[in-house]
């Protein structure tokens, strides 16, 4: 198994693109530029089997329907932010991308609990970590030791909780409570910036100390 990680989309959000030696491929955030994304794809000879969303703010959904309608794949989503996906004011595009908010369709498949999710070869340990957003997911991937975290935790930081349905406390009791539970050699796949680790996380972050 291997991953890619893929800045896309106006705020430059890593995509990622988990592939295995078959070629099939499960594909975490596409956040824009759904043109360049699927250019990889198939650059990479990549046959996508899902989308899964760690949660549904703009910069982590504006090539959904891209790549969806290309491949005719399914799309994962939390049921708490199962309208999100087209309502501009819920998603963050209304208030900052102004009047080119985005709306999408509908996830096909929601997330309502924690658990092994299982998509072809791929198998994942999904982790509800809300905080930064109400549905907010990290998927383990135990086969190669990452964490696809979205914008919960960061290298040296956290996800930002002013925005909607955030709540500070929450997503330290997400991160201390699920992702730091997890090896301390895990990759953490962020939503933005550098991957980390687990370790690295636990001995340097300053936004995790004295909880």
């Amino acid at each position: 198994m291997n991953w890619e990680q893929i800045p896309l989309g106006p705020l430059q959000t890593n995509a990622y693109v988990l592939s295995n030696n078959e070629g099939e491929a499960i594909i975490f955030d596409p956040g824009g530029e759904g043109e360049k994304l699927i250019t990889y794809l198939k650059e990479k000879k990549l046959r996508p089997l899902a989308i899964l969303l760690t949660h549904a703010h703009f910069d982590h959904i504006g090539a959904v329907d891209d790549v969806r309608n290309e491949y005719v794949i399914d799309v994962y989503l939390h049921e708490n932010e199962k309208d999100w996906l087209r309502d501009g004011s819920k998603n963050g595009s209304a208030l900052f991308l102004g009047n080119q908010e985005i709306s999408i369709g509908e996830p096909d498949q929601l997330i309502t609990e924690e658990g092994k999710l299982t998509i072809g070869s791929f198998t994942f340990s999904t982790y509800e970590t809300p905080g930064h957003s109400p549905g907010s997911v990290s998927f383990y991937h135990a086969e190669s030791n990452t964490v696809f975290s979205g914008d919960a935790l960061f290298s040296g930081s956290i996800g930002r909780t002013d925005l909607p349905g955030g709540d500070h406390q929450l997503l330290l009791t997400s991160i201390h409570r699920k992702l730091l539970e997890l090896p301390e050699e895990t990759t953490v796949a962020c939503g933005h910036g550098p991957t980390t680790t687990i370790a690295q996380e636990m001995d340097a972050n300053p936004f995790l100390s004295g909880f």
